[in-house]
């Protein structure tokens, strides 16, 4: 079996029974490594998240397969993650899985599922068998997948390696993304098969602790408006994500963002015209 921790991209990785991946070459600030595709099945295949319109990439997932992909399914439309699923479902004729993208200007706008999982939904898939669990958040068409019979849970991005995954509003929703992690929790699944980065096992114990993470941060934030008396968004970036390399301050606007709408939500600051302060009383 090769190392379950490699992540050259190319390289065909075993990572569980009737699971590999293959990371695209489309390494970055936002992707890490690059996006994992992952080939489900023996006799036949379902590709998970087959990743950007790279033709190279394309060519491994179909050389790997080794018996006919009949099936794409996409965790997410977002353009790392879905759009090589128009021309690999042309080429094999293979049924694509997933929900459709939003209208947010964010997405890849040419998948066209054949088939929109409901939530809680039973895919049988040749001798393959998933859960579709709908996890809105991160965007708001997140499908996350569980092989109940491995314990194994596919995140696309809703849980990722060692980050907090970015929620992207208007179509990213904070207060969803925290019910979807809690929602998440009742399948059962011990190890996290995530979009980007290796596998991770305690499964339930890294959701907990990413949950944790987005309410201290949510904390923060209210913690940090309170000493300011008001500040705008961009003015909160730097205090509220001091602990964050400013390179990435720019997606952490995003986050913060989000969170500020569910504490305005839940009536504990209020905003004009983009400054925002705590609410009286």
């Amino acid at each position: 079996m090769t190392h379950v921790s490699d992540l050259t991209p190319g390289k065909v990785t075993t990572v569980s029974q009737g699971v590999r991946r293959i990371v695209a070459r489309n390494a970055g600030l936002m992707t890490g490594p690059g996006t994992n595709t992952y080939l489900l099945g023996t006799d036949q295949i379902a590709v998970l998240d087959p990743g950007p319109a790279d033709p190279a990439h394309s060519q491994v997932i179909e050389a790997a397969a080794g018996a006919p992909i009949r099936w794409i399914i996409v965790t997410h439309t977002h353009p790392d993650h879905s759009p090589l699923a128009a021309a690999l479902a042309q080429r094999t004729g293979a049924t694509r899985i997933g929900m459709a993208p939003p209208t947010d200007g964010r997405q890849d706008e040419s998948f066209r599922p054949d088939l929109i999982p409901a939530d809680g939904e039973r895919l049988s898939l040749g001798g393959l068998n998933l859960i579709a669990v709908r996890t809105p958040g991160h965007a708001s068409n997140c499908v996350c997948y569980v092989i109940e019979s491995e314990r194994l849970v596919f995140t696309g991005d809703h849980v990722l390696e060692g980050v907090s995954p970015v929620i992207l509003p208007p179509d990213g929703d904070m207060s969803e993304y925290l019910n979807s992690l809690d929602r998440l929790s009742t399948h059962n699944f011990e190890r996290i098969a995530p979009g980007h980065g290796r596998l991770m096992h305690q499964g339930k114990q890294v959701i907990a602790a990413l949950r944790a993470h987005r309410l201290a941060r949510e904390s923060k934030v209210l913690r940090c408006l309170t000493a300011a008396g008001s500040a705008t968004t961009v003015a909160l970036v730097p205090v509220v994500y001091d602990d964050v390399s400013s390179d990435r301050h720019a997606w952490a606007r995003h986050t913060l963002e989000a969170h500020l709408i569910k504490l305005a939500r839940d009536g504990l600051v209020i905003s004009h015209q983009d400054v925002w302060r705590r609410s009286p009383g």
